[in-house]
């Protein structure tokens, strides 16, 4: 099962770099401004098709080597995850910094890439925000900074996700934010999401603390039982081997 999920995420992101003409021009992978989403799907589906590979041929073959390969490799991805989160609960100011720093320099890349647009796009209309801290942060992008020199259309505005919805308008209108930030900061309320992304992701997380424990548990547990069941299997085969 595992290793079909990876197949999927592998398939996924490879349409969607030949869709991008990535795998025409491979230099292009080089000339990204920001993070690519398809790498997401590359590493998560490559990992996951190797481990897959790795648990179902060693149970299958009664392969010991892959089978400890599997163990050994889930036992690893267990101990880093368990470090990410020591780490991120201790060094969570400078986490808050990084995720700053790069939600900016994607803000930067925003035109660049269709799939990083999405991402962005998806995430400010999910959690009603607009930038990294705040609306200002789009100055960074050179379509939507507010100095006299930016001849765009979209000159001190922000993208369309960062408007406010009408439950009444079926229609989205992807110039709603022009000129939005020359508005008094008031009126930049009834218009847009002022509120940063940074600050409205640590709310989500918050209000939803319990289902992310959940969750992360949940993941754990799996993985030690994929671990123990291995290390099991393993043992039984090898007892086997020795009565020969």
């Amino acid at each position: 099962m595992i290793q079909f999920l990876g197949i999927a995420f592998l398939g996924i992101g490879l349409w969607a770099w030949n869709e991008k003409g990535v795998l025409s021009n491979i230099s292009s992978i080089t000339d990204l401004g920001g993070f690519d989403p398809v790498w997401l799907f590359l590493v998560v589906g490559g990992v996951m098709f190797i481990l897959g590979f790795a648990g179902c041929i060693g149970a299958l073959r009664e392969n010991t080597f892959l089978l400890k390969f599997f163990s050994v490799f889930l036992g690893i991805i267990f101990f880093l995850e368990l470090t990410a989160g020591v780490l991120a609960f201790v060094f969570k100011d400078w986490i808050k910094d990084q995720l700053y720093f790069f939600i900016n320099n994607n803000i930067r890349a925003y035109r660049d890439d269709i799939d990083l647009q999405n991402l962005i796009d998806f995430t400010q209309e999910y959690w009603q925000c607009c930038g990294a801290f705040g609306a200002d942060d789009w100055n960074l992008n050179i379509y939507f900074n507010c100095t006299d020199s930016n001849a765009s259309r979209e000159r001190c505005g922000v993208p369309f996700s960062c408007c406010t919805k009408d439950p009444a308008e079926d229609v989205i209108n992807t110039q709603c934010g022009y000129d939005a930030r020359q508005k008094p900061e008031v009126d930049q309320q009834i218009v847009i999401y002022t509120k940063g992304c940074v600050p409205q992701f640590e709310k989500w997380l918050q209000d939803n603390l319990t289902i992310v424990a959940g969750i992360f548990i949940g993941i754990a547990l799996l993985q030690i039982f994929g671990i123990c069941l291995a290390q099991n299997l393993v043992s039984d085969i090898e007892a086997v081997r020795a009565s020969w």
